[in-house]
């Protein structure tokens, strides 16, 4: 039996009309598919299925929450995912696509839909995920800080630090930018 056999939907079986099938992914299901972007998870995936002349019209709607470390700290945060897609299938001599349309060997006739609901949760994750203003491991951002050559006003916000020796400290520009800084400003002058 197959780690995935669950999530087999025998397309020959389904009666003309609309069928749905529910699936709980959680740390088990993220176990299984064992990619390195998201390793724990809590979501309910929804597959609707309409079958119509000649083809099948797939619906998945997937919610809930994943947990990925933060860019920032490295602790693990909660990231809420919510994301919906459409597949059409249609049985055809072996697997393939035709357009937009994925197409599986009617002598086969199921749709395996465990790497589709994964492409979607690792889709919904933002390309940047850092935890909200002040949530961030105090420790580590104050370490992170402690090393940062030089950072911009706009940027200190969300580290939660409360050091007043880096507060009071002047920050201090490169002196060879001062070089081309006077330049940018000549050329303004004109």
């Amino acid at each position: 039996m197959s780690k995935f056999e669950s999530y087999n939907i025998d397309l020959k079986q389904l009666d003309a009309g609309t069928h749905l099938f529910e699936y709980e992914l959680d740390n088990e299901y993220f176990k299984k598919i064992d990619s390195p972007e998201v390793q724990k998870g809590k979501l309910n995936a929804q597959v609707k299925i309409t079958v119509l002349q000649g083809f099948f019209n797939v619906l998945f709607v997937v919610r809930g929450a994943v947990f990925v470390p933060c860019d920032r700290c490295l602790d693990e945060m909660e990231l809420p995912i919510v994301a919906e897609d459409t597949l059409q299938v249609k049985f055809g001599a072996d697997y393939g696509e035709e357009g937009d349309v994925m197409l599986i060997p009617e002598n086969d006739g199921k749709l395996n839909v465990a790497w589709f609901l994964y492409e979607m949760i690792a889709l919904a994750i933002p390309i940047k995920h850092v935890h909200a203003p002040g949530m961030c491991n105090k420790a580590m951002a104050t370490k992170l800080r402690k090393h940062l050559a030089h950072m911009a006003d706009d940027e200190d916000e969300g580290w939660g630090i409360e050091d007043e020796g880096m507060a009071n400290e002047k920050r201090t520009t490169d002196p060879r930018w001062e070089g081309l800084l006077q330049i940018l400003n000549d050329e303004n002058q004109y």
